[in-house]
């Protein structure tokens, strides 16, 4: 199959109060689906009905292999503002084997076009921020040469958000600005990941949508993060 893959890193459990199924269920999901690597990143505090940060500093608890299946366990930021500041501090943040850094309305209101995109750029200042998560919302206008200029010089990875694409979803715009980026980042050289941001196990590793797109535009593979492991690897904190 192009674009195969053999991870998945951004889902949400029951943790994140508004997703469906528990840590077990995700991995043994994903096992079922001839996974690899499963990532576990849970909505970050400011996000309503979600975890507590002492949830985050609790994850050293949770077995980094479960079913057969590595977990990344981590979580996706909120970004606040136009500074870049996020919702979890350098205390938990070190500890965190993924991360993932998102707008989203109830915890940033949409800005000017300079405003959005100098949230995605600051916040890429963050040694600890590993993926820009669906910046294909066009309710947040941003310039995408600026984006995908930013990710390359700060070693950050952009997301192909499958949800993003499907019929379903709220966000606004999403093929034609995930169009834009992409062809970025073939002239630039910067790597994606196809991510399902799965809220209840069956939509693990469910990427139709994606990787439509990425053969409608000839999409380089080796570009694409999910290809294996040791691509990933430079690209998270966990270094396993």
């Amino acid at each position: 199959m192009k674009y195969a893959s053999v991870l998945d890193l951004h889902t949400h459990t029951v943790a994140s109060g508004h997703a469906y199924c528990t840590i077990h269920e995700m991995a043994a999901a994903a096992a079922g689906k001839g996974l690899e690597i499963l990532g576990i990143t849970e909505h970050a505090p400011a996000m309503p009905g979600t975890c507590h940060n002492f949830y985050f500093h609790n994850l050293k608890v949770v077995p980094r292999e479960l079913h057969g299946i590595r977990l990344l366990l981590g979580t996706e930021l909120n970004i606040l503002d136009s500074d870049g500041q996020v919702d979890l501090g350098e205390k938990e943040l070190r500890n965190m084997d993924v991360v993932i850094a998102s707008l989203h309305l109830p915890c940033m209101k949409p800005g000017s076009r300079a405003e959005n995109t100098e949230a995605y750029l600051n916040v890429m200042k963050n040694p600890y921020v590993n993926i820009i998560g669906h910046p294909d919302d066009g309710r947040y206008e941003i310039d995408y040469p600026a984006l995908v200029q930013g990710a390359r010089e700060y070693g950050k990875v952009l997301e192909l958000n499958n949800h993003s694409l499907e019929p379903s979803c709220f966000r606004q715009g999403a093929k034609e600005n995930d169009t834009e980026m992409l062809k970025l980042c073939m002239k630039y050289q910067v790597p994606v990941v196809m991510s399902s941001d799965a809220h209840f196990d069956s939509a693990i590793n469910e990427f139709e949508s994606a990787r439509s797109l990425l053969e409608e535009l000839d999409f380089p593979e080796e570009l694409v993060l999910n290809r294996s492991a040791e691509a990933l690897k430079p690209f998270v904190n966990r270094k396993f």
